[in-house]
């Protein structure tokens, strides 16, 4: 696929002033179509042609324009967005050259560091019945992993007697937000910390563990119970943090890319530079990144230094509002080096449901994985500063994956199956991710993170799944019971595995 790097940014009064003369709008894809009580069309919402499309699951499309999503919380008029969706109409003509191109494309899209999201084939974005739009492109798992490299994250949050009512709920919905961040490919643990520290989950002591879907509930479910009392001693907290960091570090095991502390707390008495001059200084191999949480900045400073020095970022969360885009910085703090460098990492994500994007009957429960990259900003002046301007991204629906090994080769008993470098299930016979509630069919809740495991349950020295996510290439036999007649009958069948890696891919 063909993509753009944006590299000319025209400033953003000129935009301004192009919008005002007229000469410069774009689509807005809540607003398109719309009229006012004039029967005139409302502002950034002209005549937006859209037709049913098979290949879309006969959704309302248009093939030959792309539109533009932003989520509530974002003006549709500020300089920064303005600016953004000036720069990436170059990419309207690129989207519809690939499609032309190549005909299995699905969707097609970019999505802003600034928070819109240009989507190809352009579709009309309906609100939730609350009139609220929360789809936000730099909340998806495809912009996060694509941002950002693999990390390994501590998550220390002060449950002093301070931090009691409405700093305890900021605290905990930044907790949240950062675990929404992480992904299988991450590792986590989340510490709290009084008169003593203590691991939320006192088996995970000591360690980290995959940020898959069931530990993130896991621990959010944890911090939903935490409360406030007692007095904070940040110092123990940090070294142990620090000390959990350095261990995986050394024996070579976690994300092996970025370390990072989320600090949590409504003050620091003092710097504790005694702490980072023994555990991360001189090399810093460890970011922390502080959040400062409530209206009072009395002990702002120290906060800031501990970031500071640290190489981490700052930030201020005094209500819950602020949660959301504060947390989302650490990401661009974490993909300056990416930037700086242009390394252009291709990422696939695992496999989701089309459903799960667009909420409509016409999207058939659609299993698909997305394939994204970063954009950065090439400007020389600029490119020492590591501008992320955001990730171009396409859907791929499994089926062309599968079509690389097609039933009529494989026999009457034989079966094709994907996995991800997880060991999680991209595409396999056994795996049933719906179920039924009355007569609708929906997704269960951990559809896309079934192990290997368990469905070629027979794998009990787990061979297969070790060799498979291992990425090699290779044959085995193995005994395995199949059933047929509706699970009445079962066959005792030796099965012949050949198996090896997708190239360019995880899977």
């Amino acid at each position: 696929m063909l993509i753009s790097t944006m590299s000319s940014t025209p400033p953003w009064w000129l935009v301004l002033l192009l919008l005002r003369l007229g000469r410069f709008d774009y689509y807005n894809a809540v607003n398109i179509n719309e009229k006012d009580e004039n029967d005139n069309y409302v502002e950034l919402g002209d005549e937006f042609i859209l037709e049913p499309n098979e290949h879309f699951n006969n959704l309302l499309v248009n093939t030959t324009y792309s539109d533009i999503q932003l989520p509530t919380n974002v003006y549709n008029k500020d300089p920064d967005i303005l600016n953004g969706v000036y720069m990436s109409e170059a990419l309207n003509p690129i989207f519809v050259d690939n499609f032309e191109r190549d005909p299995t494309l699905t969707w097609q899209y970019f999505g802003s560091s600034t928070g819109f999201f240009r989507l190809y084939p352009g579709i009309k974005w309906v609100p939730d019945q609350n009139g609220v739009l929360s789809f936000d492109c730099r909340n998806r798992g495809w912009y996060i992993q694509a941002a950002t490299s693999p990390k390994d994250i501590v998550i220390v949050v002060d449950i002093s007697g301070s931090m009691k009512g409405l700093r305890m709920t900021i605290a905990k919905h930044t907790i949240v937000t950062i675990l929404d961040t992480l992904g299988e490919n991450d590792f986590v643990n989340v510490i709290a910390y009084n008169d003593y520290v203590h691991y939320i989950e006192p088996c995970f002591k000591g360690i980290l563990v995959q940020a898959d879907r069931d530990n993130r509930e896991h621990f959010k479910q944890l911090v939903d119970e935490l409360q406030a009392k007692g007095v904070g001693t940040v110092n123990k907290a940090v070294t142990e943090s620090f000390k959990i960091l350095r261990e995986f570090r050394d024996a070579g095991r976690g994300g092996l890319c970025n370390q990072a502390i989320m600090l949590i707390t409504d003050g620091a008495m003092e710097d504790y530079k005694f702490v980072f001059e023994k555990y991360n200084w001189p090399d810093r191999k460890v970011r922390v990144f502080t959040y400062l949480i409530g209206r009072e900045v009395s002990f702002a400073q120290n906060v800031k230094w501990i970031a500071c020095n640290n190489k981490g970022y700052y930030t201020h969360i005094s209500t819950l509002a602020d949660v959301q885009e504060n947390v989302m910085e650490y990401l661009h703090v974490l993909s300056r080096p990416m930037v700086i460098n242009h390394d252009h990492d291709i990422i696939w994500t695992e496999a989701y449901m089309d459903s799960a994007l667009f909420a409509s009957q016409a999207q058939s429960l659609l299993l698909m994985t997305t394939v994204a990259m970063p954009v950065f900003s090439k400007k020389n002046e600029t490119r020492s500063h590591g501008i992320l301007l955001g990730v171009v991204g396409s859907d791929v629906p499994l089926r062309e994956l599968l079509k690389l090994a097609p039933r009529y080769k494989l026999g009457v008993h034989g079966y094709a199956f994907l996995n991800t470098n997880n060991g999680y299930i991209l595409s396999h016979p056994d795996l049933r991710p719906l179920y039924k509630d009355g007569k609708k069919l929906k997704p269960k809740p951990n559809y896309n993170s079934v192990d290997l495991s368990e469905v070629e349950w027979e794998d009990l020295d787990e061979v297969l799944r070790t060799a498979m996510i291992n990425g090699e290439t290779g044959y085995l036999s193995m005994d395995v019971k199949v059933p047929v007649d509706k699970g009445k009958r079962v066959l005792f069948l030796t099965n012949d595995y050949f198996f090896t890696d997708i190239s360019d891919t995880p899977f």
